[in-house]
């Protein structure tokens, strides 16, 4: 039997079909301002008898596509179980949330914090502050890695950190530095998640913002535990949807 496993988030979706336990399909598409066409043109022609939808969009996949639906913890824990079997803590940085998962040995979600009101300490923050400074996303966390500086900022807004961004600016800052100081600033938020969930190793760090080195090295520093990211980070969600699948 082939599973699907379609994870429409805010900025991205994420399909994952599984023939039994292999991966077959492996596929990643911008949400657009239409997600449900875009989910439609995604799946159009792909080989699978069942699937679960996970996500920001997934209740109106529900309604779209008549499937059933799991939400983005379950989906997570169950996906990050697979990837790695011993991951007791999961943190995943999307688009526009973030969350902190901590999962027992039997893989069953124990605790867990989602950040999902504001934008600061999410990928939409760190693109929106590399357009700022004149980088390109891909290599953000590269040249904030070359900072010879450390500069803190304040502010937990994006409109407002934007601001104070252009006023560093102004004033002869260099922009790696300003680059380090918004890489901390989405770390420490990060860690205050992580913390309040009680992590434990093996922690599995999951979403787009997990392929940004200085992120990755910041927040090993910052909870002082060593983090594993799979291939792929950004589809930890649609695998485990494509798995629980499997048991409908």
């Amino acid at each position: 039997m082939r599973t699907a496993g379609i994870d429409i988030g805010s900025r991205t979706i994420e399909l994952v079909i599984l023939d039994g336990n292999d991966i077959i399909v492996n596929l990643q598409n911008d949400s657009g301002f239409d997600p449900m066409a875009q989910a439609s043109s995604l799946l159009k022609g792909m080989p699978y008898d069942r699937i679960m939808a996970t996500g920001y969009g997934r209740h109106l996949f529900e309604l779209s596509f008549d499937s059933p639906t799991v939400t983005e913890i379950k989906a997570y824990a169950v996906g990050a179980k697979r990837l790695l079997p011993e991951t007791r803590s999961i943190l995943d940085i999307g688009g526009q949330d973030s969350k902190a998962i901590a999962i027992n040995e039997d893989g069953r979600v124990s605790r867990f914090e989602m950040n999902d009101r504001c934008a600061a300490g999410t990928g939409k923050f760190l693109e929106i502050m590399a357009l700022t400074l004149g980088y390109e996303l891909d290599t953000f966390g590269i040249e904030a890695l070359k900072a010879t500086g450390d500069i803190t900022i304040n502010s937990l807004c994006t409109v407002f950190a934007e601001s104070e961004v252009t006023s560093l600016l102004a004033r002869g800052a260099q922009r790696q530095d300003i680059a380090l100081g918004l890489h901390h600033s989405v770390v420490r938020r990060a860690a205050g998640m992580m913390k309040r969930v009680s992590i434990e190793e093996p922690i599995l760090f999951a979403g787009g913002v997990a392929r940004n080195p200085c992120i990755r090295q910041l927040l090993e520093k910052a909870i002082d535990r060593k983090i594993t990211v799979p291939e792929g980070p950004q589809m930890v969600g649609a695998l485990g949807a494509a798995l629980l699948a499997m048991d409908k």
